[in-house]
């Protein structure tokens, strides 16, 4: 045994007791997403809501949008729709427009991407005098559930201020990329969103589906204009003492992307995003959390963990695997067994985890198509890897990147489906 394949193996193993370890927590949290009890809608309609749309180039997919925001079940005259033309080249606007929406045309090459659009938009409003109750944010290519504005009046009105929709996808078939997604966002959405709603910690905002307590939103400033402006602006909720609310039957259907290419670009930059906000925020976040006591805190320092814990492993087994390549270990694993047992820990808890996919899947009753594409899931996962530890070599990155949407499918289409 070489001292370079010692010293590598011994890192390796403590890197999987500590990721080994956060799993586990995982595991424990996620018990409480097993049970769901539809919250019973208790408050008349008495918020007004803003609902704000950024939208670059996106006029084959905003009609639908619109038309779903159309049939809530919500009184009309309670909701105006905001539709930002953020630097568009095509027909965005007209199309906006001939759906009804207030249009508002964005031209600024210099600060591009979605945060900054957000940021404009609400100070036009501020200027417009405009009197809201509530903020609420979509992406151009969702659509959205007729009881959505209903949901949210009743969190508002039950005092949540920070409210996060289920996200939800609208193609999951159409490739093997956009199902992995969806099953991700399935897994996501039951046992980590709604198990922490249940213990009252903080849910991680997506970027969609997002209510905002408009005075509190003028209070606090957006501020949030980074590659993943959602994830920025909980990050300042949970350190103000505000704890953002998951709101598991408001769903919002967005489109996944359907080639490798696309993908790998768009978790590139959220994992770029997450990276530039674990660098400002995750130690002292998670301190305070252990100075206060705060459980919130702790939570969301975990959470701004999880990349690093991806990179960190697949970099460890891709080095510890081309040592051993190099320079076989002649020693029996069994002769270790400190590190027996603590392989023997990260692989029980990984596959229990695995394990939980098709649980939540059975639990969100979703169509049966998707338990065949279980198989092809630990590859997908496995390129989390790959797309990590290039994003922490690039994580000065700030220059937004589109990603292009196409699927037109219209809510009674998602439904008949």
């Amino acid at each position: 045994m070489t001292l370079m394949y010692l010293l590598w193996d011994t890192f390796y193993d403590a890197l999987k007791l500590v990721t080994g370890l956060v799993a586990l927590y995982q595991i424990v949290l996620s018990v409480y997403g097993i049970w769901h009890r539809r919250r019973p809608i208790t408050h008349a309609p008495q918020k007004r809501f803003a609902i704000i749309i950024p939208a670059h180039n996106e006029e084959c997919v905003i009609g639908p949008l619109l038309d779903s925001l159309k049939r809530q079940t919500y009184p009309a005259y309670l909701y105006d729709v905001h539709v930002i033309a953020d630097n568009c080249t095509d027909g965005t606007a007209e199309r906006a427009r001939a759906h009804g929406a207030i249009v508002h045309v964005r031209e600024n090459r210099a600060e591009q991407g979605k945060g900054y659009a957000i940021e404009w938009m609400l100070s036009r409003l501020k200027e417009m005098g405009a009197r809201y109750d509530a903020i609420v944010m979509f992406d151009a290519d969702n659509l959205v559930h007729p009881d959505f504005l209903a949901i949210m009046n009743d969190h508002l009105c039950s005092g949540d201020r920070v409210i996060q929709g289920y996200l939800d996808t609208k193609n999951p078939f159409d490739s093997w990329i956009s199902v992995s997604l969806a099953i991700s966002y399935w897994f996501d959405n039951r046992l980590w969103q709604y198990a922490r709603a249940r213990l009252h910690l903080p849910c991680t905002l997506g970027g969609t589906g997002l209510c905002i307590d408009y005075p509190l939103l003028q209070e606090m400033g957006w501020k949030a204009t980074g590659l993943t402006e959602d994830l920025e602006f909980g990050i300042r909720c949970v350190r103000r003492g505000i704890i953002p609310v998951w709101a598991h039957d408001a769903r919002v259907y967005d489109e996944k992307p359907t080639s490798f290419a696309a993908s790998f670009r768009q978790r590139l930059r959220w994992q770029q995003g997450h990276f530039q906000c674990a660098r400002e925020h995750l130690v002292p976040m998670f301190l305070e959390g252990l100075r206060e006591r705060n459980l919130a805190k702790i939570d969301m320092a975990i959470y701004l963990f999880q990349p690093m814990r991806s990179m960190l492993l697949f970099a460890g087994a891709m080095i510890v695997l081309g040592l051993h390549y190099l320079s076989p270990d002649p020693t029996d694993a069994a002769s270790n067994p400190a590190a027996l047992m603590v392989t023997n820990l990260w692989v029980a808890v990984n596959v229990i985890l695995f394990l939980e996919v098709p649980l939540a899947l059975l639990l969100e009753r979703v169509n049966w198509r998707a338990y065949f594409a279980l198989p092809l899931l630990p590859f997908f996962l496995w390129t989390w890897g790959p797309v990590t530890l290039q994003a922490y070599f690039t994580r000065s990155n700030r220059t937004w990147y589109h990603t292009v949407h196409k699927r037109a499918i219209r809510l009674d289409e998602l439904r008949e489906r």
